[in-house]
């Protein structure tokens, strides 16, 4: 139909056109919603009831915990609407504002997952200078500098978007208003947009990701030292849970997020999507409580004072 230079609304295509399929969608993704806010806020409640878990390592997974409930809550209720009510429409202000919203949360779950990567690389090769190292202001400043570059980062994008004057089309091949294929709507010249989406996927994520590796680089070479295996094993045990989630978002988000700007498969990189944005902070409350005796110990507190 040609190009379009006045948009007032996009198409969210979500998952699949199959009306039988709809009420399965619904079911499913409306279970792991109530999940992931209910397992993210017994962790965040836990960890502020616990005066034993007031220690900056759960400090940071309480915030993580609630960047997660911030994150699903972005995308997931708009499809369980959608679905409900058979609409697929979503106004261009409404895309604009959930996709800088989705950027904030995501970008912060990156950061916090690399601010928890330093907080072990302290506590494990600097034992002795952990409690004056990480100490509340440096804890309370590592969350704000979080908050801050995801915040620059999610406003780059928007300033990036308000800039396109012209459309290819409507319909956003996805179950919210992906940020990557919103750029591939656009008009502008397709090897801009490519360079554009690298840029900023290097910046806010690579950066991140390489300030994890470093601090497991230094964990790893401090354990391989150690000359008791039950300490190696201690070491290893805190940081199995961390490892495991940096390797989830990480593995599913990077790669949908950078693969999209050359990807023929739109719905596959919908269905990937949905590993990073929905299942990966329902199963984050999961993977930190169930290896961990601490945040065992804390929820059946607080569940036994509340019930």
């Amino acid at each position: 139909t040609g190009n379009l230079t006045s948009v007032s609304e996009f198409f969210l295509l979500g998952l699949s056109d199959d009306p039988e399929l709809q009420p399965l969608l619904f079911i499913l993704f409306l279970f792991m919603y109530l999940v992931t806010m209910l397992g993210n806020l017994l962790i965040i409640l836990a960890v502020i009831s616990d005066p034993h878990l007031h220690t900056p390592m759960y400090f940071f997974l309480s915030n993580l915990s609630l960047t997660d409930i911030g994150f699903i809550s972005t995308t997931v209720p708009k499809m369980i609407v959608n679905i409900q009510t058979h609409g697929r429409v979503i106004s261009y202000v409404g895309c604009l504002t959930q996709m800088s919203i989705f950027i904030l949360f995501g970008c912060m779950d990156g950061m916090l997952l690399s601010v928890m990567a330093y907080d072990r690389f302290v506590a494990i090769c600097h034992p002795l200078h952990y409690p004056v190292i990480m100490n509340p202001r440096l804890c309370y400043s590592l969350v704000l500098v979080s908050f801050v570059g995801s915040f620059m980062d999610s406003q780059v994008h928007n300033l990036i978007v308000l800039q396109l004057t012209c459309f290819q089309d409507v319909e956003i091949s996805n179950f919210f208003c992906d940020p990557s294929l919103l750029l591939k709507l656009a008009c502008s010249n397709i090897f801009t947009k490519n360079i554009v989406i690298y840029f900023i996927g290097a910046i806010f994520a690579f950066l991140p990701f390489s300030g994890i590796f470093y601090s497991y680089y230094k964990i790893i070479s401090s354990i391989l030292r150690a000359s008791s295996s039950g300490g190696r094993y201690k070491a290893f045990s805190t940081c199995g849970s961390h490892l495991t989630v940096v390797c989830l978002f990480y593995g599913t988000g990077l790669g949908v997020y950078l693969s999209s700007a050359i990807s023929e498969s739109p719905r596959k990189d919908a269905l990937a999507s949905v590993v990073y944005t929905v299942v990966t902070p329902m199963l984050n409350p999961f993977i930190y409580s169930l290896r961990n005796r601490d945040i065992k110990r804390a929820l059946c507190r607080f569940l036994n004072k509340t019930i």
